[in-house]
């Protein structure tokens, strides 16, 4: 198991993901064990704001794991929702701590996040459509609402990646910091989000919010049947054979 919740000061709970090996990949036990850890942390009234990095400095995460056998799972889909908190509304605030490449799944967590901090080298995007497969964990229903059409479709739809700066350009990370800074920064502003009024804090965040997850989760439905039929399809073979066997796909 790759995910460690851990208590850095009071009132902050600190959830890394360490699959550094695969650029903190996602495994199906990590999927689950990420589905576990957020109610959890909702339901902790020690935990005034949550804190989600990678472990090491290459990468915050790069979402699933191609090749990891997920073929036993029966609720795919309900796992990655739970895990990439997708159409889940967690109350408490997240501040993500983007220590490096921060791509599919990854990139989805992040904007499940309230508050995103990313280092100078960090590269991201959804290149999920490049090795044949769909962004069903948020990536397609949010990104528009989040940074505009345009700079969205183009993300999607190229399967390109993106800058630090020009995420924050985007308006998709807050702020771009050195390296060696990014979670000591993200824990300046867990600190200061603990010491505000947690029940204030919490109200504000479902006015901002709330709808939305209501409006994600009479979405998501349709998302599901199209990422079924994308999973089982020829493209999804050819891409995930071309990604582990590092070749370009060709469709």
């Amino acid at each position: 198991m790759s995910i460690e919740v851990t208590r850095p000061e009071a009132g902050i709970a600190l959830v890394t993901i360490g699959n550094e090996a695969r650029r903190n990949a996602l495994a199906p036990d990590d999927f689950i064990a990420l589905g576990e850890t957020w109610p959890r942390l909702a339901d902790d009234p020690e935990v005034r704001c949550a804190v989600v990095t990678g472990r090491g400095t290459q990468a915050f995460c790069s979402g699933a794991q191609l090749g990891a056998d997920f073929s036993g799972i029966a609720e795919v889909d309900d796992m990655v929702c739970r895990a990439l908190l997708k159409t889940v509304f967690f109350p408490k605030p997240l501040v993500a701590a983007v220590n490096g490449h921060c791509v599919a799944g990854g990139f989805e967590l992040m904007m499940a996040s309230d508050i995103r901090i990313a280092s100078e080298d960090a590269r991201l995007g959804l290149p999920e459509v490049h090795w044949g497969i769909v962004p069903s964990g948020g990536g397609a229903m949010k990104l528009i609402e989040q940074i505009g059409h345009a700079r969205a479709m183009e993300l999607l739809l190229t399967a390109g990646l993106i800058s630090a700066e020009e995420a924050r350009d985007y308006g998709i990370v807050n702020r771009v910091v050195p390296a060696d800074a990014v979670l000591d920064t993200a824990l300046a502003l867990a600190r200061r989000i603990a010491g505000n009024s947690p029940k204030a804090v919490r109200f504000t965040k479902e006015s901002a919010l709330l709808r939305r997850a209501s409006d994600w989760q009479a979405l998501e439905a349709a998302e599901r049947r199209r990422a079924a039929d994308m999973r089982s399809s020829a493209d999804a073979r050819i891409g995930v054979q071309a990604f582990l066997a590092k070749q370009t796909p060709v469709y």
